[in-house]
């Protein structure tokens, strides 16, 4: 009964931590394992920007010491740039814009998200990282910004304008 709670929890622990597809930096930052982890995101309906997202990933002596095994913290940070020629498709232009990335940092409750929005009046998309739950939802946020203004940019459904 103690090697499959033991396996069980192990499970857990690796499902928390979420995938590594587009992991391209990662690096230890105190000695009990805690790391800091880069990942490249794209976005999968604007081509010729490239985000990269920081997060915090509580190590394994880190869980042990606090109790805590199966939730990350919500820190993140993000940087966006273009990096080519800039095409951008469906977009959804309300205020709230849309989700372009989301990965577990907890085994159910928790999510690090990160959600585009684009700012017709200065002609720039923003992409904002947070965090996700479903209660008591976190303060903690990081926003870059790609100006697409004086940039050849392609719009699939003609250029939005403001009112």
């Amino acid at each position: 009964m103690k090697t499959a709670s033991i396996a069980v929890a192990a499970l857990c622990l690796l499902a928390a931590c979420g995938g590594k597809d587009n992991e391209v930096g990662e690096f230890k930052n105190d000695w009990v394992g805690n790391e800091i982890k880069i990942k490249s995101l794209t976005d999968p309906k604007v081509d010729g920007v490239i985000c990269h997202l920081s997060y915090f990933d509580r190590g394994f002596w880190d869980r042990v010491g606090k109790g805590n095994w199966f939730e990350n913290p919500s820190n993140s940070s993000i940087s966006c740039l273009q990096t080519g020629p800039v095409t951008v498709r469906n977009i959804d232009l309300d205020k709230s814009g849309e989700e372009v990335f989301d990965q577990n940092q907890s085994l159910i409750f928790k999510q690090l998200a990160v959600r585009r929005i684009y700012d017709v009046d200065s002609d720039s998309l923003m992409y904002v990282s947070f965090s996700r739950k479903i209660t008591n939802g976190s303060a903690k946020m990081s926003l870059s910004t790609v100006p697409l203004y004086g940039r050849e940019v392609t719009w699939e459904r003609g250029k939005p304008t403001s009112n």
